[in-house]
């Protein structure tokens, strides 16, 4: 299993960023996925989560309205569009296969920094 995120990077305030995260080895279609997001020396903080055919999607308050996740199951790919940055959407941002009610894969995360 990989996850390898992109398109990450530094902003200003109100800008937008679209992070996509490519996926390998194994039926991606078949798994819920989630980005997460970790500011430094703060928890993870979960994002937004998307089911398997896309139809259904999930934000934190903090996000709803900003930010937009999709995926492409014919290019095993997630998306996380991100209009209207703010500083505080600052974090690594990272993509997980939903297991459960947990993550069981990562990836290596894509940082985003929104700053003047």
């Amino acid at each position: 299993v990989q996850l390898v995120e992109s398109g990450g990077g530094m902003v200003q305030p109100g800008g937008s960023l679209r992070l996509s995260c490519a996926a390998s080895g194994f039926a991606f279609s078949s798994y819920d996925m989630s980005w997460v997001r970790q500011a430094p020396g703060k928890g993870p903080e979960w994002v937004s989560s998307i089911n398997t055919a896309g139809a259904d999607t999930y934000y934190v308050d903090s996000v709803k309205g900003r930010f937009t996740i999709s995926r492409d199951n014919a290019k095993n790919t997630l998306y996380l569009q991100m209009n209207s940055l703010k500083p505080e959407d600052t974090s690594l941002y990272y993509c997980a296969r939903v297991y459960y009610s947990d993550y069981d894969y990562w990836g290596q995360g894509t940082q985003v920094t929104v700053s003047s």
